[in-house]
């Protein structure tokens, strides 16, 4: 971990956010990622925060889950910026505007410093999201890890 986790998130704090994602796909196929950078890479200089957000997203093979119910919350702090994308099986079942809702929110929460608190509950509110469109069923694995990437 590295001062800018320090700063804004402890190692515990990263425990609990990955318990949150755990404790949400119990309900749910859907599969969650948070991804905490840093800085970006030369090479992605250039890139807009959506186009950072889906190389990371194919990255991290996220468009292989089984429903395409995967959706990533990307968090860059040197930047002080956001994004969370989600999947087309996901995406096509949601209302205009719910992921600026959801950012919304986060924002809130980081303005006024609660990072632990705002990404859990925006990893709650993708979770009551994905088990109201994709409830578990018998027989779903949990696709991906459940901790946070912090790069």
């Amino acid at each position: 971990m590295n001062f800018f986790s320090k700063k804004y998130l402890s190692k515990e704090d990263l425990k609990v956010v990955s318990a949150a994602i755990a404790e949400v796909e119990q309900k749910t196929s859907g599969e969650i990622r948070v991804v905490l950078r840093h800085v970006r890479h030369k090479k992605e200089k250039a890139l807009s925060l959506h186009e950072l957000a889906l190389h990371e997203f194919h990255h991290l093979g996220m468009e292989k889950t089984q429903h395409r119910t995967g959706i990533l919350i990307l968090i860059l702090f040197a930047e002080r910026k956001f994004h969370i994308i989600a999947d087309e099986g996901i995406h096509a079942k949601v209302d205009d505007g719910t992921w600026d809702k959801l950012a919304g929110k986060m924002s809130a929460h980081f303005k006024n410093e609660k990072y632990r608190g705002g990404i859990i509950e925006t990893v709650r509110e993708v979770g009551s999201l994905l088990a109201r469109h994709f409830p578990r069923q018998a027989g779903d694995a949990d696709e991906l890890p459940n901790d946070v990437i912090e790069e």
